[in-house]
């Protein structure tokens, strides 16, 4: 017989618990006092045991569920029993997984669990609609969590058959969102994606350019081949053209030359990337074999203009993005908890100015990346930090924690939001290291393709207001540290210097504002100020090989 499996009370005081792990999943056998999931609570973590043996037959509350104690979680039926299948036909309820052994099953791709800490995602994008052929590892959706925006691959080559998660759509991870292949596809020739509304007429799906200009039709095309890179073409102002391996097959089979494409058509995709409508577009434009002029605007690099947020309508209200709202909650969260105190210090950078533009040749031909001020001032912050713990410090339940590494954010502004990428153990990094590092997470960040660990855990974060040529900014900490450093515009300033024999002069010097921004629960005024002297006189005394 059936027996129901409820949240149990873990203590008198406790009324409600999360499921954290499922151990098990529909339709396996479990024993007698066998974990079968695990739950936290505000006292305890705890796995759960299976009150009885036999086959767990249906999970009624997914991973990341809270809920009430004495709530029916899961159904364990006995052995020796008849187990019926849960729902309608050979699917099974539980954790979004089917029964694939039908020849009509598809395959049912869920909301990734993108970090242990995550247990929900918004999709923000759906880069396919439903009919579409989509590839295995094409990108099929994008999503945005509490950590990462990030990109979701699809798991099989295939035609995409139903949608069932919009966009804006927030839903926990391992819910169905999509299905791959099955039965015929669900809305194809008669439902507009989003709308539920039905057109007429229409028995067959429309192929749209591909019957127009000659195209072949997408599912025709053969599978791209694994492992192809992602970069195979040059725009003409010499950077790479990013696409996937359909959109390179489909510029291949009509004698299309992907970096003209480009230096044409502004990417659509994540990161500037050519798409698939990208490309049709063209095609349906210039024809096979087609090459359009270059306009100047066009063939400007995306990322030469300042990022903007998507442009709206002066009088309209829109909602917040899932990003932008947790910022929101972050920002007031930060300054009801810590008492912000702020200190302002200007540095001459003239011997940095002067250092990268005779090194910054050599260094980029000798190590791949480019010579920015960031590691220059990155090192100069870890030096402060090791030599401040304090400052490298978290305040919780009474306690101060002197972190053992130094974990360091570097805040990445977004067309969309903020995030705030980490290096991690920065302090065993050398020069050279901290610039690839850097770069690396910043390019990743813009491109959504960060995972969930690369942008949680910062134990202090740099923040860089003064890109768009601000003297300095006031910045909100980012919990649970207990301070950041804002860096303000390098701009040239008439400075009174002092030489060797006390005599002073007016000189032409570059010069740049620090904000430093502290939780003054933990840190006193003189101690943001002997970590602020101290990042000050290795930036102006710099004397360290930069590799």
């Amino acid at each position: 017989m059936p027996t129901e499996v409820v949240m149990p009370q873990m203590g008198e005081s406790i009324f409600e618990g999360t499921i954290t792990k499922w151990l098990k999943k529909a339709g396996d056998t479990v024993e007698k006092d066998e974990p079968l999931f695990e739950i936290s609570t505000d006292k305890v973590d705890a796995e759960i045991p299976s009150p009885v043996a036999g086959v767990l037959t249906e999970i009624k509350v997914p991973q990341g569920a809270t809920v009430e104690i004495n709530t029916v979680v899961a159904v364990v039926t006995e052995q020796g029993t008849e187990i019926r299948d849960q729902g309608t036909g050979n699917e099974k309820q539980g954790l979004g997984t089917r029964d694939e052994g039908t020849d009509s099953a598809g395959t049912e791709v869920v909301m990734p669990q993108m970090g242990e800490s995550i247990f929900e995602g918004t999709i923000t994008k759906w880069m396919k609609k439903v009919g579409d052929v989509v590839e295995k590892d094409e990108t099929l959706f994008e999503i945005s969590t509490d950590k990462v925006d990030a990109e979701i691959p699809s798991p099989v080559a295939g035609v995409l058959s139903e949608i069932r998660a919009e966009v804006g759509a927030t839903v926990q991870i391992n819910t169905v969102v999509a299905v791959i292949g099955g039965n015929e596809p669900q809305g194809i020739g008669n439902r507009e994606q989003g709308t539920g509304t039905e057109k007429q007429g229409q028995g067959t799906r429309d192929k749209g350019l591909g019957e127009t200009v000659g195209i072949p039709a997408v599912s025709e095309l053969p599978e791209a081949a694994v492992g192809e890179p992602e970069v195979t073409a040059i725009v003409n102002d010499g950077s790479p053209v990013r696409s996937s391996p359909l959109v390179r097959r489909i510029a291949r089979e009509n004698k299309l030359d992907l970096g003209r494409v480009a230096s044409t058509v502004r990417g659509s995709g994540a990161g500037g990337r050519i798409t698939k409508d990208d490309v049709l577009g063209y095609l349906s434009k210039y024809g096979p074999g087609g090459v359009a002029p270059v306009s100047a605007a066009a063939a400007k690099p995306a990322d030469a203009a300042p990022a903007q947020a998507p442009s709206t309508l002066p009088g309209t209200v829109v909602p917040l993005s899932r990003m932008r709202a947790i910022i929101a909650d972050r920002m007031v969260e930060s300054v009801a908890i810590a008492p912000h105190v702020y200190s302002v210090y200007k540095v001459d950078m003239t011997r940095i100015v002067r250092l990268r533009e005779r090194e910054r040749s050599r260094f980029e031909q000798k190590h791949g990346v480019k010579l920015t001020f960031m590691p220059f001032i990155a090192a100069a912050a870890v030096e402060a930090l090791r030599r401040h713990p304090i400052v490298n410090s978290s305040l919780k339940d009474g306690l101060i924690s002197y972190h053992q590494n130094i974990h360091l954010g570097i805040a990445v502004a977004l067309e969309w939001g903020l995030i705030v990428p980490v290096v991690r153990q920065a302090e065993t990094l050398s020069f050279v290291e901290l610039a690839r590092t850097m770069a690396d997470l910043a390019e990743r960040a813009r491109a959504k393709k960060l995972k969930p660990e690369e942008a949680s855990g910062s134990t202090f974060t740099l923040t860089n207001s003064g890109v768009f040529g601000g003297e300095f900014g006031t910045p909100i900490i980012n919990q649970p540290e207990s301070a950041i450093l804002a860096i303000g515009g390098l701009k040239k300033e008439p400075v009174v210097i002092t030489d060797a024999e006390g005599s002073d002069a007016i000189a032409i010097r570059a010069m740049q504002s620090y904000c430093l921004g502290f939780d003054h629960r933990l840190i006193d005024g003189a101690d943001g100020g002997k970590f602020m002297s101290l990042f000050k006189r290795v930036l102006e005394g710099w004397d360290r090989e930069i590799g």
